[in-house]
């Protein structure tokens, strides 16, 4: 099982090391769900979804790697993870006694971690970890392309059964449903319908029904890595007001995805939504909300904010989603030597044409029904 993961899994230990030397610590702890998957290829030690931490951590130094565990989590780690395959060393302990051997692995040696330790003076690693698992290897860009298609089929099957008279809530279980059934869950699921979408730009679902427009906005995650899509569903002719903001918020997205390109920076990205907002008249939306930015084992590894320096880098990839009230736009991309390929792309769905610079940008359009 782990023989196409030995080599991504070996990479990254080399990289995290070559960062322990440089922070000169002997051992690093890893316990947040985002880098264990990472780390490992792809594996999950969480039980509780609703916990950013998994129950059994990794401990890495300069030529061991171990899996702290129970007697609960040690088979499976085995059996269905393939720790031990991968080179993690089980060290397991009794479920009723855990802590001692954390301990004993870290005490008395300069130790690194990706969580808080109150009372203790472990350096904080996170910034680290971020940083090395946004830069994606060509197994991992590989499986968030899978991702990608499994939001936009999701996403796609969910919404051509959505029909007036149906509440936010049932199709949110719908959208988890269609997320569970390709293999994955949905870590964000916002439903919005009819005033609803102006009204937040974060709808948590509710018990309202689809009267003529709904909104569905899906993070789906496989093996720790996300993809995010937004797609809308208005049923009778647009409003030509609602039409004006849709080909504007488009425009303001595909100028962003097109200008995805290595060298740039999140803060250059961040201004440029800020003067194509500004051009077509709304200069207040780029303080309404987010635009986006990279996105990998998180939502959003790091939102694109006023000068931030972060250079785009080739095989990351993004999240744009540039918005108005009532209007939203959002796809992931990712970052090739060819430029940005969005990944979440639904064949058949309608779009708009947008022009820049001789290149055209095709953006999903609202689904007329």
């Amino acid at each position: 099982m782990h023989t196409h993961r030995q080599g991504e899994v070996d990479a990254k230990l080399a990289r995290l090391r070559a960062r322990m030397a440089d922070r000169r610590l002997a051992a690093v702890v890893v316990e947040q769900n985002t880098n264990i998957a990472w780390l490992t290829a792809g594996a999950s030690t969480a039980i509780n979804l609703a916990s950013d931490t998994g129950t059994s951590p990794l401990v890495i130094t300069a030529n061991q790697a171990f899996v702290v565990t129970d007697r609960i989590e040690a088979r499976r780690l085995a059996d269905e993870e393939d720790l031990p395959g991968l080179g993690f060393t089980p060290v397991v302990e009794p479920w009723e006694h855990r802590g001692g051997e954390l301990a004993r692995l870290t005490t008395g040696r300069a130790v690194g971690a990706d969580t808080p330790r109150f009372g203790g003076d472990w350096a904080d690693m996170s910034a680290d970890l971020s940083e090395l698992r946004v830069m994606l290897m060509p197994a991992e860009a590989e499986r968030l392309r899978y991702v990608g298609r499994m939001t936009s089929d999701a996403l796609a099957e969910v919404i051509g059964v959505v029909t007036p008279g149906m509440t936010e809530f049932e199709i949110a279980g719908r959208l988890d449903d269609a997320c569970r059934r390709r293999g994955g869950w949905a870590s964000v699921n916002l439903v919005a319908s009819d005033e609803r979408i102006a009204a937040y730009r974060h709808p948590l679902p509710t018990g309202k029904r689809v009267e003529r427009y709904a909104m569905l906005v899906l993070c789906c995650r496989w093996q720790g890595l996300i993809a995010a899509a937004t797609r809308l569903i208005h049923f009778g002719p647009l409003p030509e007001e609602l039409m004006a903001a849709a080909h504007m918020v488009a425009r303001v997205d595909a100028t962003l995805i097109n200008a995805t390109r290595a060298g740039r920076t999140l803060g250059e990205q961040w201004a440029l939504a800020r003067e194509t907002y500004t051009a077509a008249g709304y200069p207040e939306a780029v303080y309404e909300h987010h635009q986006g930015g990279s996105i990998a084992y998180l939502p959003r590894e790091r939102l694109a904010t006023p000068d931030d320096p972060t250079p785009i880098q080739l095989y990351q990839a993004f999240a744009w989603n540039p918005s108005v009230r009532g209007m939203k736009s959002e796809d992931t991309v990712l970052l090739t030597e060819d430029g940005p390929q969005v990944i979440t792309e639904t064949p058949g769905w309608p779009t708009w044409e947008v022009t820049l610079d001789g290149a055209t940008v095709a953006r999903p359009a609202i689904l007329v029904r």
